[in-house]
């Protein structure tokens, strides 16, 4: 692949390192999408494929959701050779569940195994946005400008940096060139995942990253321990063999809450009680909670909010009373609207038209202006005790399209103002809702003059007579 044009995958040579491919670019934050790369020989992924040198290759990769999907090659000795985009496969977007092979059905090109003999790798980076690849690959001659996997690791992580962690992750597969049966792999892979995710992974004692974790492990004994603050610590031993795929899966127990009481009354009684935020109950109220620090507000219309911070602690009873404190009842609203005239409704209720002044109970009002010819206007405003809010509105008139269609080719005016005309006898133009003049010029046949009642769109057809008849 080295070669897109008929056919090299430069894909081989003796292992000078062995790099975890997870080490080299991998997403640490749990994401729902998922890429999967494998070749024709291994589409379980076992890592076990041989391919002869002069052999032809196939490669295979899915997305679960839309993705742009990036491919490279990494031969045993370094080189890199692009699979997607390359000079003949540009559209790397793939649509959730599809499946695409390279070469395809009936391509112009193929892979063909070159060697040198060794393990080769392919890298997927799936990506909800595209990515600037530019300076890593040169898509027209079909060649990658940096070399290895560090070198590749470095410019990808400059690459995907500006994408949302949650918006990219990748995949890697790889596959043996050589003559006989691929050797033992140096390394197994650990796959770690819970419910819920995002606890803290540890392998024997050493932090490893964040559930879902794939990564490399030495063959043997492993201890594996996940965290996760509020669930119960998870522990598991296992035996890693050379080249196997080890998964653990952890459903997370939570740790029973320490609890305590808080009780909350009020003087009247029937105040909403909001506890950090989120509606709770009315008072009097008694809700058991995990031992903590709560912030505590108190709200009944007509009265001042009350909010103080309360601590819970385990086995205890925390008790908060108010004694609410009356608000004055009412504020103005100044209502001003262009054009004036329009139906002005407060809460659902016509209450006359702009300019107007309104006295209004403290508090929260819809408010809508309704005027023929003009977009509806809504407002959420808040009118506070013994002050005046103003309000000013400028109404969006109402516009239609009108399709115009005349015999000839003519000037078309509408209130006067020419607007356009008709080629091929036709023309479409926008006007606002109401009352129009249109008129219709061309030489050589009278003038048409037509009141129009725009009130929606319309399509309009006209006669225009010759001059003499």
């Amino acid at each position: 692949m080295r070669k897109l044009l008929l056919a090299v995958l430069g894909l081989g040579a003796a292992l000078a390192q062995e790099i975890n491919p997870q080490g080299i670019i991998v997403n640490p934050v749990p994401t729902d999408l998922e890429v999967q790369v494998w070749v024709d020989k291994d589409p379980a992924k076992r890592g076990n494929a041989v391919y002869r040198i002069g052999e032809s290759i196939y490669i295979y990769v899915r997305v679960n959701q839309d993705a742009y999907v990036y491919l490279f090659n990494i031969n045993a000795d370094g080189r890199i050779d692009p699979i997607l985009p390359n000079p003949y496969e540009r559209d790397n977007f793939l649509r959730a569940g599809e499946t695409r092979r390279f070469p395809p059905e009936g391509a112009r090109y193929r892979y063909t195994i070159t060697g040198p003999e060794g393990e080769d790798r392919i890298l997927a980076v799936a990506s909800r946005r595209p990515l600037s690849v530019a300076e890593i690959l040169d898509v027209e001659r079909g060649e990658v400008r940096v070399q290895g996997w560090e070198g590749l690791a470095r410019a990808l992580s400059i690459v995907i940096k500006p994408v949302p962690a949650r918006d990219w992750v990748t995949d890697v597969a790889r596959y043996y060139v050589g003559r006989g049966e691929a050797p033992p792999p140096a390394e197994a892979t650990l796959e770690v995942d819970s419910s819920p995710r995002g606890a803290e992974v540890y392998v024997d004692g050493r932090r490893e990253g964040k559930t879902p974790l794939s990564l490399a492990v030495r063959p043997g004994r492993h201890e594996v321990e996940l965290r996760l603050p509020g669930y119960a610590p998870y522990r598991a031993a296992v035996n890693a063999r050379p080249g196997e795929r080890v998964r653990v899966f952890a459903r997370l127990v939570p740790e029973p809450k320490k609890e305590g009481v808080l009780s909350v009354s009020s003087s009247p009684q029937g105040a909403e009680v909001y506890v950090d935020g989120a509606l709770r109950g009315r008072t009097p109220l008694a809700l058991r909670l995990p031992e903590g620090r709560y912030q505590v507000e108190l709200r009944l219309p007509g009265y001042a909010p009350y909010r103080v911070e309360v601590r819970v602690r385990e086995g205890e009873r925390a008790q908060v009373f108010a004694r609410l404190v009356p608000l004055p009842r009412e504020g103005t609203l100044v209502l001003e609207a262009r054009p004036e005239g329009a139906e002005v409704y407060v809460d659902g209720r016509l209450v006359g038209r702009a300019p107007l002044s309104l006295s209004l109970e403290a508090g929260l009002h819809e408010v809508r202006l309704l005027a023929p010819g003009y977009a509806e206007y809504r407002a959420r405003v808040e009118v506070r005790p013994e002050e005046t809010l103003r309000l000013s509105v400028e109404l969006v008139p109402l516009r239609a399209t009108l399709e115009v269609y005349v015999n000839v080719e003519a000037r078309v005016f509408l209130d006067g103002e020419e607007v356009g005309r008709t080629r091929g006898g036709y023309l479409r133009l926008e006007a606002p809702f109401g009352e129009h003049e249109l008129t219709l010029v061309a030489p050589g046949y009278r003038t048409l003059v037509q009141t129009l009642q725009v009130s929606g769109d319309r399509v309009l057809r006209f006669q225009m007579v010759p001059l003499g008849r």
